[in-house]
């Protein structure tokens, strides 16, 4: 099995106390083409579809480009940015190259970012799925949809440690995972391997997952779970356990603030906006075999004594024993507190 997962740790500011945004410069002095958007462009060069590939600018005047190899370059990067007062924040990349360039803007631009925009370039591009951004969609397409693309507005998952010890920097998503999902995101890295990206990747590892639920052994991986705690807020009770299996561990728990997801799944129900969680506390046959039709939308009156609790919430803590995943990497055990970053603004075809 693949173990190219890698903690988040190579930021050189990542156990820092936070400080107060730079912000953006104000704009300078009307030119003759003051009415043009400055745009800044973070290209990946790492990423799936890049590979040096789509950087033609044409005639296009007033863009910054930056091709970060390393992911301690992107904060310098954004501070640049910033300081030349950029308008539009293009992104070429994948779901991590987006968590990367959100975490460490925080810092750079507070709650008062440019317009974004994505060029899903990754080999996964949940992000993309949502805003509905063309999946072909040029540098020279994006930086002209400024004026006459649609836009949506989408608040990141915003994820901060609890260690007593110190204060870390929050890193920012829009996918998190635990349990059975760390799983899946391993088994994804094989897809990966085998030329599967996006949905059909998403496909395969759900389906294997569902198998290895519903026929695996008990000390199977998949159905044994992680052990784990979860706290609502803004009351702070606890989410209550079915009683199926150890009370102390959960086989699966979801967050998400997108409103679609990738494939159509609804594991957190109809499309709306907020902080969503859904949490499933073992893989009873009975309920891997009714999966499908819940990850389609179906909610049986019996959802929540099987096990699977869904909540809409301001924001959530969690403890938990392994790994989880934002958005494609993974973070160690320990104590979080997730909630909503500030409101982005995406722009869209």
């Amino acid at each position: 099995m693949s173990s190219s997962i890698h903690e988040f740790g190579d930021r050189p500011d990542a156990d820092r106390p936070g400080a107060a945004a730079i912000g953006r410069a104000p704009r300078g002095p009307d030119k003759a083409n003051a009415s043009a958007p400055r745009v800044g462009v973070i290209y990946n060069p790492r990423s799936h579809r890049n590979k040096g590939q789509d950087l033609a600018l044409g005639d296009r005047e007033r863009v910054m480009l930056a091709t970060p190899e390393k992911r301690g370059q992107i904060s310098s990067v954004l501070e640049d940015f910033a300081k030349n007062g950029i308008d539009y924040l293009i992104i070429s990349g994948g779901d991590g190259t987006v968590r990367d360039v959100l975490t460490c803007g925080a810092e750079v631009f507070g709650d008062d970012w440019p317009v974004l925009a994505v060029l899903p370039k990754g080999k996964t591009n949940a992000l993309n799925v949502d805003i509905g951004a063309p999946a072909n969609w040029s540098l020279a397409e994006a930086i002209d949809a400024f004026e006459t693309g649609s836009r949506v507005t989408r608040r990141p998952l915003d994820i901060s440690a609890l260690t007593g010890e110190s204060e870390r920097l929050p890193v920012r998503g829009f996918i998190l995972g635990a349990g059975a999902f760390t799983l899946g995101v391993r088994a994804g890295q094989d897809a990966h391997s085998m030329g599967l990206f996006d949905s059909l990747a998403v496909g395969m590892t759900s389906a294997w997952g569902v198998v290895q639920g519903m026929f695996g052994a008990n000390d199977n991986p998949w159905r044994r779970g992680v052990e784990m705690t979860v706290r609502l807020f803004p009351g702070g009770e606890k989410l209550a356990h079915s009683g199926h299996g150890d009370p102390s561990r959960r086989m699966i728990l979801m967050a998400s603030t997108l409103h679609r997801m990738p494939l159509g799944l609804k594991m957190f129900g109809t499309k709306r906006s907020g902080l969503k969680l859904a949490v499933l506390d073992r893989a009873r046959r009975r309920m891997m075999a009714s999966l499908p039709l819940i990850l389609a939308g179906w909610r049986p009156g019996w959802l929540e004594r099987g096990g699977y609790h869904q909540r809409d919430v301001e924001a959530f803590e969690f403890e938990i024993g392994d790994q989880f995943i934002l958005d494609g990497e993974a973070f160690p055990a320990g104590r979080y507190r997730v909630a909503q970053g500030p409101e982005l603004t995406f722009v869209s075809a």
